[in-house]
């Protein structure tokens, strides 16, 4: 299926976490006769987020999608938005640079998301995937960060790691950075 021939979009869905959402969602491409590309779902707390890169043969429009999508998102109540992609930027981007972890881990406070993420932004280190998390008990809450990121051609972990120690210190969390080798298959 040549490229050109082809329109994408981005496709989310938001609301309250219950069995089927997926299934329903994912049907209604599929009798519109979409792919998916490329995914991502999570439950966060009790509600259920999914995005999506869907892509179908030329003439489609968005207002096509839309048409299917909403019954089934209003029958679940969930939030339902749809992006069209210009040529382009539905292509999955390999940044260029080292991939690293990094691993934020200390009692919950407001402002560790920002003050972690303000930091690699001012330095042009790229965030892939982060997800948190809350364990512990409701008398000590423990807050975990996982970042995916890339490093600007000549930035070192070890740097970033230094670059994230006055955070360390101020926020009192535990910070670690380290390098993920891709595997070849």
């Amino acid at each position: 299926m040549p490229h050109r021939e082809l329109t994408h979009y981005a496709v989310s869905v938001v609301g309250a976490d219950r069995p089927g959402i997926v299934a329903g969602v994912t049907g209604a491409l599929f009798r519109l006769g979409c792919n998916i590309a490329d995914s991502s779902c999570a439950m966060l707390a009790g509600e259920f987020a999914m995005i999506l890169i869907v892509s179908h043969r030329k003439p489609f429009t968005k207002a096509n999608l839309i048409e299917e999508l909403k019954p089934v998102c209003e029958r679940m109540a969930m939030t339902l938005s749809v992006r069209h992609l210009p040529l382009g930027e539905e292509d999955r981007k390999e940044t260029p640079g080292e991939i690293c972890q990094i691993t934020v881990y200390g009692a919950d406070q407001p402002g560790i998301v920002y003050r972690v993420t303000n930091t690699l932004a001012t330095h042009q280190i790229n965030i892939m995937d982060l997800q948190t998390k809350l364990a512990g008990t409701e008398q000590e809450p423990v807050y975990i960060m996982l970042l995916e990121a890339v490093l600007p051609d000549g930035l070192a972990p070890e740097e970033v790691e230094q670059l994230l120690n006055g955070l360390k210190q101020e926020l009192q969390v535990e910070i670690s950075v380290r390098i993920v080798t891709p595997v070849e298959l």
